[in-house]
């Protein structure tokens, strides 16, 4: 299956906490879009591998994503090398995406500038043709995508670019939400966190606020680049 966009993050609901309404969005324009987690978020404090795997895949479902995939990498020791990257070559040549979406290339988990590079590294590495990869016993041709971009989470990094999401935020928000056991919920008992907190869960929108209100649009998502943004004459940008 050939996807117009495929998502990365390093846990289960990293890609719909930093870029969940502009995959909606892509969605509704008619694009097919993929996620691969690179871990199960097993050391996650609230609740499990198991309930996280259900979670994702139901916040699949309110995105309405073509695919979902689980590479199983160690949670928090995942590290940068030829054996992790030659996975993330197979997801890529094997979906063959235009458009790239990882973490951010610095922040708060370590696992998130790691899961950044390791996925940057491994798109320019499946473009090589001599790096040989197979995928259920089938020699796979080598693919890199045209973009790759990072999405913010936790730290306000300054985005190189905005993608303007009004009228997808509650979609975002119910994807969000749709993993139970690890964000605000008054009613329960398991230890706090940092996105276990009211302000957590409400600065999803006043981000998304905020960075809308600079481009005189309700809400946006922001994300940075690697290398210049090119545009093909000075009116095609919002």
């Amino acid at each position: 299956m050939k996807l117009d966009i495929l998502a990365f993050g390093a846990h289960p609901d990293d890609v719909e906490l930093g870029c969940g309404a502009t995959i909606a969005k892509e969605v509704s324009l008619g694009k097919t879009v993929g996620i691969v987690d690179l871990t199960r978020g097993e050391l996650g404090t609230r609740g499990t591998a198991e309930t996280r795997k259900a979670e994702a895949e139901e916040a699949a479902r309110i995105l309405g994503v073509s695919a979902r995939e689980n590479l199983g990498f160690r949670d928090g020791f995942f590290v940068n090398d030829e054996k992790h990257q030659l996975e993330i070559i197979r997801m890529i040549r094997k979906y063959k995406p235009e458009i790239v979406l990882c973490n951010a290339i610095d922040d708060r988990h370590i696992d998130h500038g790691k899961g950044s590079k390791l996925v940057s590294d491994a798109c320019f590495l499946s473009g090589l043709m001599k790096i040989q990869t197979e995928l259920d016993g089938v020699s796979q041709e080598a693919w890199r995508p045209k973009l790759v971009y990072h999405y913010i989470q936790w730290k306000n990094i300054e985005p190189d670019f905005v993608v303007d999401v009004e009228g997808f935020m509650e979609q975002k928000l119910a994807s969000v939400l749709a993993y139970g056991t690890q964000f605000y919920d008054p009613k329960s008992s398991e230890p706090k966190t940092p996105i276990t907190s009211k302000n957590f869960l409400d600065s999803i929108t006043y981000r998304a606020q905020d960075l809308g209100r600079l481009v005189n649009k309700e809400f946006a998502e922001g994300f940075t680049v690697e290398r210049y943004l090119a545009v093909s004459s000075l009116d095609k940008l919002m």
